[in-house]
């Protein structure tokens, strides 16, 4: 099926852009033209017109989507008021399995931009400035921006220095992004930042955003839905293009749930996780790492130890014999003090097992390192399972780090040496002032070389090396 999008009123690329993202609810977009402009026409209210055309697969028939477009026409906005009126969206099939719009011939706005994804179709258009068919309109391509001479940018700054990290934190889009095997939308939050040479007054800021739009949008075409590597990896490539930078290196957190049931009354419920992409860019090309945050429990082994060891002489001086004093205790969770934990892992593979890497196996990964996983929602005989749980399996804030690199090596065998791996425990004290935290990063060969040999390997790879940044912290 081939669609017309066009838009009239406010930031007509952008009402553009939204509407693509709610059609994939229901449709695979597989290719998008250009934008083009052209004045309102055959009697239409209000600026000139904003259209894109989009090629599309849906399992919907055309009324059933016609019904669906008009949804999404009204949840950004648009309101059918009169016929003809400025509108901040349009939606129409132009095209779809024995189908024409009725009018398409007369729509030079709408056969330019289709004629570009489809030149199969061999459409009419005329001469190049308005259509043989009926219609004398111009349209005119125009770029992803508006345009100016004014670049205070490229211009010398007035201290000629190079810096490290420039670009933008913070911005906010819905991505949708594959997790568990399928479709999920994420609120995500991308930080963006390339290298300044000292001869630049600044990065083009806006153009930032700009790159988000088109990447992603690139990305969902070929390939729906994505990964969200992916995508941090192709606005990575298009920054150090666009911006003429040396590098680049994009991040992209996202919130989202997994279905879970509780461990003894089994009530289904989602917990939230946070999923993790990285990308780094410049001209010996990219590499990305993936992972995720998730949240559990732990129980501290050293206050245990301490309460087991002073209710034995308690048990001791009350009269029971030392054999039976352990006894009692083995069969019995000693008391400790507790802590939420955050853990996370990231992992970064040759792309040849790229797809090996599920957002859910990592989830498990991190949430098995812990004393115990935690839920939102709980009832009595779930919360007696977990702190009973976690007490039998008291662990320090490192041994969940060693757990999760365990546990990754082995669920991972056939990953080769080359592949990093990243991880870190935070406990959230509950009786000190302070948290305590862990971590630990480097190859697949540096930890399997100290699980064979038992030596300790002093220098192992970080996130920046292994992306191939400088010696810094990637992104703050």
């Amino acid at each position: 099926m081939f669609i017309g999008i066009g838009s009239n009123l406010g930031d007509r690329q952008a009402n553009i852009l939204a509407a693509l993202q709610r059609l994939r609810a229901r449709a695979e977009v597989r290719a998008v033209s250009a934008f083009y402009e052209s004045e309102a026409a055959d009697g239409a209210e209000g600026p000139a017109f904003l259209n894109v055309a989009a090629e599309i697969e849906t399992p919907l028939d055309r009324a059933g989507f016609e019904r669906f477009a008009r949804d999404v026409e009204a949840a950004l906005g648009r309101l059918r008021t009169r016929k003809l009126a400025a509108r901040a969206i349009d939606i129409d099939v132009l095209w779809a399995d024995g189908y024409v719009h009725p009018n398409l011939l007369q729509r030079r706005y709408n056969l330019v931009p289709l004629a570009e994804i489809a030149p199969h179709l061999k459409l009419p258009l005329g001469d190049g400035n308005g259509a043989s068919t009926g219609s004398a309109q111009a349209v005119r391509r125009r770029a992803r921006s508006l345009h100016f001479n004014a670049n205070r940018q490229e211009e010398a700054p007035d201290v000629r220095l190079s810096l490290s990290r420039v670009g933008v934190s913070g911005v906010r889009r819905i991505v949708h992004l594959q997790v568990d095997g399928k479709e999920r939308v994420f609120n995500g939050e991308f930080t963006m930042v390339a290298d300044l040479a000292p001869h630049k007054a600044g990065v083009h800021m806006s153009r930032f955003s700009e790159i988000l739009e088109e990447a992603a949008l690139d990305v969902l075409a070929r390939e729906h839905p994505a990964r969200i590597e992916r995508i941090v990896e192709a606005i990575a490539k298009e920054i150090v293009q666009s911006q003429r930078a040396i590098r680049a290196d994009v991040r992209l957190r996202a919130d989202f749930g997994l279905e879970r049931w509780t461990p003894v009354s089994g009530k289904r419920g989602e917990e939230t996780y946070t999923l993790v992409g990285i990308a780094h860019a410049d001209e010996r090309g990219t590499r990305r790492v993936v992972g995720v945050e998730a949240e559990g429990m732990t129980a501290c082994p050293c206050a245990q130890l301490m309460v087991r060891e002073h209710s034995l002489r308690e048990l001791i001086e009350a009269g029971f014999s030392g054999e039976d004093a352990e006894r009692a205790l083995d069969a019995l969770p000693v008391a400790t003090h507790n802590q939420r934990g955050k853990g996370s892992v990231l992992i970064g593979v040759d792309p040849e097992h790229a797809d090996a890497v599920r957002a859910e196996d990592l989830v498990e990964i991190v949430e098995n390192a812990m004393s115990s996983e935690t839920y939102d929602l709980l009832k009595r005989p779930d919360e007696f399972f977990i702190v009973n749980k976690a007490h039998h399996n008291p662990k320090f804030v490192e041994d969940v780090v060693r757990g999760i690199l365990a546990s990754a090596l082995d669920m991972y065998p056939d990953f080769g040496d080359s592949t990093f791996i990243a991880a870190s425990q935070v406990n959230y004290e509950s009786i000190h002032k302070h948290d305590a935290f862990a971590e630990a990063c480097g190859t697949f060969g540096e930890f399997r070389e100290e699980l064979r040999t038992g030596e300790y390997v002093t220098q192992k790879t970080d996130l920046a090396a292994w992306l191939g940044t400088r010696p810094s912290p990637v992104l703050v």
